[in-house]
């Protein structure tokens, strides 16, 4: 049996991802030793912090090295165990890595039990969903009636976000790319207005859209959105940082928000997390978003690549504005 790889070749610093980032290898696979599992990797998650990794300029996380195996979380089989913990055919979560057959320790691993919901575990209750709920109810705190605007919104995280924000009562508006994302906020997701910053002003849209102001600024983008996003925040409002994709474009790498004065004006308050922060309360999160789940209050949409030699155009998805939902990327069935 073979355990095919990819590793890190590059670092995309300023600049788009390219194939020559990776290396492609093979080895033979291993037998597990003592306490550890091997595993037939089936779907792998893909999140934007994955160039922050490549790039060695996040430090919440252990450094990505070059000839590491492209790390992220993964949906596995159990093929064979020397653990107490699981069995063959057991279906695990856990950082599997961009790999067909990985090897890692049982305590690195959680098992799934309910196997119709596994690929959720890489979504919605997984690190994104987390991400999410934490951004609303810890950073963005939002009351019944708030406006709230999510940049970013047709992604894994503020698709979510923008479903628990309407559970909270309020009115939500979508910035994403393109009519049919748009739409797709709107049709699937429940928000109550979108802007398709490819084909609008979003200056003049969020005029018409709230025009007294963003109670919430919910922001997974930075660059140029988020500067004309904070022209429209209300008194008091929360502004969430979240993500920074825009950093992917050599044009947005260094730009900052020329509109932070509004920050004084609206005594407004900007906060920067991460999901590591919220971790001991994740069980009590999960909880709550599998209830919402179950109960039709979250759509988790998933957009599903398939075979494991397309994973590095399946990450540039995300910074090319293509992904609808959470990108995944199924290796075995």
């Amino acid at each position: 049996m073979i355990n095919k790889q990819f590793t890190l070749a590059g670092r995309p610093v300023g600049r788009p991802i390219e194939d020559s980032d990776f290396e492609y290898k093979e080895s033979e696979i291993g037998e597990p030793n003592e306490n550890e599992v091997l595993l037939e990797n089936l779907v792998i998650e893909f999140q934007p912090a994955q160039k922050g990794w490549m790039e060695q300029i996040s430090n919440y996380v252990a450094p990505l090295e070059i000839g590491d195996v492209m790390r992220c979380g993964g949906i596995a089989r159990v093929l064979e165990s020397k653990s107490k913990k699981f069995k063959k055919g057991d279906i695990v979560s856990g950082q599997t890595c961009w790999q067909t057959h990985p090897i890692l320790d049982a305590t690195e691993l959680e098992k799934v039990d309910d196997e119709s919901m596994a690929t959720k575990y890489l979504g919605a209750l997984g690190s994104t969903g987390l991400t999410a709920y934490f951004g609303v109810t810890k950073i963005s705190k939002p009351k019944p009636g708030d406006t709230v605007v999510i940049t970013g919104a047709a992604g894994g995280v503020g698709s979510v976000a923008g479903q628990i924000f309407k559970i909270a009562g309020c009115k939500v508006i979508g910035i994403a790319g393109g009519k049919e994302k748009c739409d797709m906020l709107i049709d699937e997701f429940g928000f109550d207005g979108a802007v398709d910053y490819k084909s609008e002003d979003i200056n003049e849209a969020l005029k018409k859209l709230c025009p007294e102001g963003a109670n919430v600024l919910y922001d997974n983008v930075g660059g140029r959105i988020l500067n004309d996003c904070l022209n429209h925040i209300a008194m008091n409002a929360r502004v969430a940082i979240c993500g920074i994709i825009s950093r992917h474009k050599t044009d947005n790498s260094n730009f900052g928000p020329e509109n932070y004065a509004n920050l004084i004006f609206k005594r407004a308050k900007m906060e920067g997390f991460i999901v590591i922060d919220f971790m001991s309360e994740s069980g009590d999160a999960r909880k709550k978003l599998k209830k919402w789940i179950s109960e039709g209050k979250i759509n988790c949409k998933e957009d599903m690549q398939e075979g494991f030699e397309n994973a590095p155009k399946t990450l540039r998805r995300l910074f090319e504005s293509k992904n609808k939902g959470k990108q995944l990327l199924k290796i075995a069935d």
